[in-house]
């Protein structure tokens, strides 16, 4: 008994920091990184808006098929081992580009980036989640989510302290790709160090079908707009930033105060979640990054892309956070299954988002469309989200 218990205590503890490392891998350099280096990427490749939107669709696509594929029982009990080679294949990807040139070959390395962060995103917050909840911790899925943020932040700050240390002797946005590389193989290093092994008696079991309700329809559906809406500003705030100030301390700022808010977000919001309940907190979440994005091109320069980076920080990670809790609760049978199904309608809205803003911003030659028409989708996410009755679910 004596030896038992420091094990069962530092569990959460493990599990984490195993997630926030692996969150900041998986979806702050293999996802996101991608929203910093683009300025650079534009200018050195002499990409448009629309060439950057095929590219950044490609990477959502890839996360569709990721999220798709994973709602299948071919994964049950290999669950660690398949996050853990989704994060390796997310530090080779990274590799990659900061080597290839053409917008056909990024696509598909970017496709390749989305399809392992999906497989790492999902399958490592099945085994953290599921440990938080076996120990009544929340404070195990708030660390779990604060990752992305925390990966969001440290990336902008990476690639403008390699603004500053240039020139180098190739491109610098090509050293950015190369350094995220690097500090993703640190994170890789520690995940693997610290990621707990699932339980032994949920391996090799099958869950049963989703039930789909009325209520969990309306919330996979406010889902997916959600990823319409989110990803228009959480791909182009930074070409945003570029275009209205040519500051590169300004494009960095934009990014650092989107990845501290939302690192912070999770604790931010929890207060009203305690009082009004999870699904009241998505519903709030949602109407304030409404304005969010709004505001990125409807107030001037710099306040634009401060205040847009900071409420998109404080809401993009509560909303996926609160709305995969409540798709637990519906679907609490299933929970891999709903997982991967809600993942999934929200990868069909991201590659929908990147494309449509791509191609509005080449033709009108502003994001200010773009991004109104994004608050107006993600709007209609929140009346979605009530309409189909999805506000009166109870969250444990």
């Amino acid at each position: 008994m004596m030896q038992r218990t420091p094990v069962l205590s530092r569990e959460p503890v493990r599990a984490a920091l195993a997630g926030a490392i692996a969150m900041a891998v998986a979806m702050g350099l293999g996802r996101f990184f991608y929203t910093p280096v683009l300025p650079g990427m534009m200018a050195g490749l002499g990409l448009n808006a629309a060439d950057a939107g095929i590219i950044a669709a490609a990477n959502f696509a890839g996360y569709l098929l990721g999220a798709v594929l994973a709602a299948y029982g071919w994964a049950a009990g290999l669950e660690r081992r398949i996050a853990l080679g989704a994060l390796a294949s997310t530090v080779v990807l990274l590799v990659a580009m900061g080597l290839l040139s053409g917008v056909a070959a990024l696509s598909v390395v970017r496709f390749l980036a989305g399809l392992a962060s999906a497989f790492a995103m999902i399958f490592t917050s099945g085994i953290v989640l599921s440990i938080g909840l076996r120990h009544g911790d929340p404070r195990v899925q708030m660390a779990h989510f604060s990752g992305v943020g925390c990966g969001i932040a440290v990336s902008a700050l990476l690639v403008y302290l390699l603004s500053l240390a240039g020139p180098f002797a190739i491109p610098t946005w090509r050293i950015d790709w190369l350094a995220g590389a690097l500090l993703g193989a640190a994170g890789l290093a520690a995940v693997v160090r610290l990621l707990p092994r699932p339980e032994g008696h949920t391996g090799g079991r099958r869950e049963p079908a989703i039930v789909w309700t009325r209520p969990l329809v309306a919330l996979t559906l406010s889902y997916g707009l959600f990823g319409i809406g989110y990803v228009v500003t959480a791909t182009f705030i930074v070409a945003i930033a570029r275009e209205g100030a040519q500051s590169p301390l300004l494009e960095c700022l934009t990014w650092l105060v989107t990845g501290a808010s939302a690192a912070i977000s999770v604790i931010a919001w929890k207060p009203m979640e305690r009082r009004y309940g999870v699904a009241t907190a998505y519903l709030a979440a949602l109407l304030v990054e409404v304005v969010g994005v709004a505001v990125t091109v409807t107030l001037p320069f710099p306040a634009s892309a401060l205040i847009g980076g900071v409420l998109l920080g404080l809401t993009f990670i509560v909303i996926t956070a609160y709305g995969l809790q409540l798709g637990r609760v519906l679907a609490s049978e299933s929970p891999r299954q709903v997982l991967a199904l809600m993942t999934a309608a929200f990868g069909v809205g991201q590659i929908l988002g990147p494309l449509g803003a791509g191609f509005l911003a080449a033709r009108t030659g502003s994001y200010v469309l773009p991004s109104l028409a994004a608050a107006a989708i993600l709007l209609l996410a929140a009346v979605t989200f009530v309409i189909g009755g999805a506000l009166s679910i109870k969250s444990r």
